[in-house]
């Protein structure tokens, strides 16, 4: 395609985008936005500029939608007005009515604002609206002058002598409402809140923020107010008792047809009674999770933490929790009452999986799962998983050697610590879990080898608070053999003379602890930046090569069954920063940062701990696994042979950042740039250029690209179209590539631009 070509539909586009006001009637204009004019000499430019945004926030309606200035939905809505009935049930989702300057209620849109300013201090603010027009466009003005800001004078609490009204002035010294700060109605409401969540940890069952009653004293001179709290007058007497805990009832088969409790067999277990006649789980199963005992003073936070573990052990689908009032004369108590739905105990899933690779594989994925929620009544999850896939590459460097796997995964988890040599501190609403792994692979890269592998682990995962997860595996055991190795292979490591891939074929023993830290509040959705950090350390062999003296540098190796173990450290880290821009678009940003050392035992990382850059899920402008080491250019040395290995290294630094704007409803678009590569921690003469070094940043790789993601509700359809702006493997001087970029060239576009099709966000 030429350059004038795209230039002239790229042209034809925009008019036709922006050129949607010629299909309105006469007489009517559309609306293409607001401004509010914050009047007021002694408000700060700062804060006038940011009391316009939080009022422009509530006009409505909101003028339709753009993309770079171009109203495509409405540019839809038009040209499919008169279409066919297909195409107009087709693009309806997706196109938008116009919105008109008749709709904005002036009077309507200024009253909420004033109420908005009364809210925040400006008691005596007034707003007024109008509206400026063009032929075909009309916007609305609002001039607000929201006058003097009044502050807190004083705050009392309640001075009775009843238990309730002390417990309040109990809370005094943690009071949102300070002296001198601005009067704002959604911090007294946040203060009823704070009193009542505190009110509840004291037994207080009954008692409701509405029981609150805030009284704002405005008469005082010099733009001040005073604030009485006070307990209503009309709030019943319950709520101010404070109530224990007396019977605890757990039924773990209920059903939600059930209409009446049955109580009569109840099996009493420690300071609980189960009513299970089916005897479908172990009255143990509960001891961690009913976190309230009879004679206990009522506290929300223990309820809320027995309810989360109720719902986090597995068997159960549903969790009903409900209190019973049985207070007599002279006591105030509560029964809980807890009704657990279970899932169905055994389930059989199939899933097939489909892929593409940067490196022009092509793959299908079988899994097939069988699981027992509660194999031993105790809440175990057992699971054994079959799975076998596929990667064939029909063009590309590496065509016909195709990638064959198939295995069985058996996994066990237990919703408690079992067998720990140290107490693990695991916060009291999440159910801390014991798990044990084991599984076996066969991999056949057509061509040139197969591998057995056999894995086992066993370890703890539990989590310290709501942001933070923490994974010990007390081993992990890998065990690897080959078969099949082609002479194809063999004469690719002779000539690459990189000695991880004469590892690859060599038979493998792994086995030493991890440590794996989390932190992560992404599921806060509400915050404009949120934050993910993974941290992991993974040991090989460590006692055990030093208690044996292993040393492969001086001659002595040493095995175990047979085979020479692997000795190394390795530390991986990983952080992502999301930030909103906007209503509907974020920025995604990650850094990695990875470093393994092999010693005593061992002189190569074993192939499945070495470092990889470039593909779908990294530099998406480069084939998968195709960069560096360094500035070592992998091309220069394959051979003969047919086959591209994979490059791999001993650190890693790559970094993404991208833009990530909502274009439709289930569509949103992207623009990228990725850098990093991997390094070598010793020079290697076979890979000149591979050794990391203090001139590191000038070897970095990078590419730039543009993405769409379809956001199907049960999966995120991800399709990227990337190109490299600087090569490592170059000259000094010529690295960066963006001058020679030709979007109109079939050669560049052949040589450079690379597709990745994949499931979910990249990060």
């Amino acid at each position: 395609m030429s350059k004038r070509l795209i230039y002239l539909i790229l042209v034809t586009v925009l008019f036709s985008a922006c050129s949607t006001t010629k299909f309105l009637p006469e007489g009517q204009k559309l609306y293409t936005g607001s401004k509010v004019n914050i009047e007021d000499k002694s408000i700060s430019k700062g804060d006038a500029k940011a009391l316009s945004s939080e009022m422009q926030a509530l006009i409505r309606p909101k003028p339709n939608s753009s993309i770079l200035g171009l109203r495509v939905k409405l540019w839809l809505y038009f040209k499919t007005k008169s279409r066919s009935n297909f195409i107009k049930r087709f693009f309806s989702k997706y196109g938008e009515p116009p919105v008109l300057i008749s709709q904005v209620d002036l009077e309507k849109n200024s009253s909420i604002m004033q109420n908005r300013l009364e809210n925040e201090s400006y008691f005596q603010a007034t707003v007024s609206g109008d509206t400026v027009g063009k032929k075909k466009t009309a916007k609305a003005i609002f001039t607000a002058l929201p006058g003097p800001s009044y502050k807190i004078r004083n705050v009392s609490f309640p001075s009775g002598t009843s238990s309730l009204d002390t417990a309040v002035a109990g809370t005094a010294s943690e009071t949102l409402l300070k002296s001198g700060d601005k009067y704002n109605l959604d911090i007294i409401k946040s203060e009823r809140i704070r009193i009542d969540s505190h009110l509840k940890e004291e037994g207080f069952f009954y008692f409701a923020p509405e029981d609150l009653i805030i009284k704002v004293d405005s008469t005082i001179a010099d733009h001040h107010v005073d604030l009485l709290l006070r307990v209503k007058s009309t709030t019943s007497d319950k709520a101010g008792d404070i109530y224990t805990i007396n019977k605890i009832f757990v039924y773990p088969t209920y059903s939600l047809r059930d209409t009446s409790l049955k109580k009569d067999q109840v099996y009493p277990y420690r300071w609980y009674n189960i009513i299970d006649p089916k005897h479908s789980v172990s009255p143990f199963l509960f001891a961690n999770t009913v976190l309230l005992h009879p004679g206990d003073v009522y506290s929300r936070t223990v309820h809320n933490n027995s309810l989360n573990r109720f719902i986090n052990l597995g068997p159960f689908s549903y969790v009903k929790n409900r209190f019973e009032d049985v207070s007599t004369a002279d006591s105030n108590k509560l029964d809980v009452y807890y009704f657990l739905t279970q899932y169905k105990r055994k389930s059989l899933q199939a899933e097939i999986l489909g892929r593409t690779t940067s490196a022009n594989y092509t793959g299908t994925q079988l899994n097939l799962s069988w699981k027992n929620r509660n194999a031993f009544k105790g809440g175990e999850a057992l699971t054994v998983t079959l799975f076998g896939s596929t990667d064939v590459q029909f063009s590309g460097q590496n065509s016909g050697y195709n990638v064959y796997q198939a295995g069985i995964q058996t996994t066990l988890s237990w919703p408690r610590i079992i067998l720990s040599p140290f107490k693990l501190k695991a916060d009291n609403a999440y159910i801390p879990r014991t798990n044990l792994s084991l599984s076996y692979t066969l991999v056949n890269r057509q061509k040139l080898y197969s591998l057995n592998s056999f894995t086992a682990s066993f370890g703890y995962q539990w989590k310290s608070n709501e942001h933070v997860t923490n994974e010990l595996n007390l081993t992990n055991i890998n065990y690897t053999s080959p078969t099949n190795i082609s002479q194809e292979y063999r004469d690719s490591i002779r000539n690459s003379n990189n000695p991880a891939l004469g590892h690859v074929i060599d038979k493998q023993f792994t086995f030493g602890p991890s440590y794996s830290y989390t932190y992560t509040n992404t599921t806060e959705t509400y915050k404009t930046n949120t934050f993910y950090y993974n941290g992991k350390v993974s040991l090989s062999a460590n006692l055990y090569g030093l208690a044996t003296g292993a040393d492969t540098l001086a001659g002595k190796v040493r095995r175990l069954f047979g085979t020479p173990f692997n000795q190394f450290a390795k530390l991986e880290n990983e952080i992502r920063f999301y930030h909103k821009t906007g209503a509907n678009s974020s920025i995604a940003s990650r850094l990695l940062v990875g470093i393994g050392y092999p010693y005593g035992n061992s002189t190569v990382l074993p192939y499945s701990q070495q470092f990889f850059i470039g593909g779908t899920n990294s530099l998406r402008g480069f084939r998968a696994r195709s960069i560096g080491p360094g500035t070592y250019l992998p091309e220069q040395n394959t051979g003969d042979t047919g086959f591209l290995p994979d490059e791999s290294g001993d650190i890693k630094i790559e970094a993404n950042l991208e833009y990530r704007p909502k274009l439709f409803s289930i569509v949103r678009g992207a623009l990228f740039v990725d850098a990093g590569n991997i390094w070598l921690l010793n020079s290697n003469p076979s890979q000149p250029g591979g050794e990391f070094t203090k001139k590191f940043l000038g070897e970095l790789a990078a590419d730039a690209g543009v993405g769409l993601r379809f956001d199907l509700s049960v999966l995120v359809l991800r399709t990227d179209l990337a190109f490299p702006i600087r090569k490592p493997y170059l000259p000094e001087g010529q690295r960066w590539v963006i001058n020679k970029i030709d979007f109109g060239s079939s050669e560049w576009r052949r040589e450079n631009l690379v597709f990745n099709l994949a499931i979910g966000y990249p990060f």
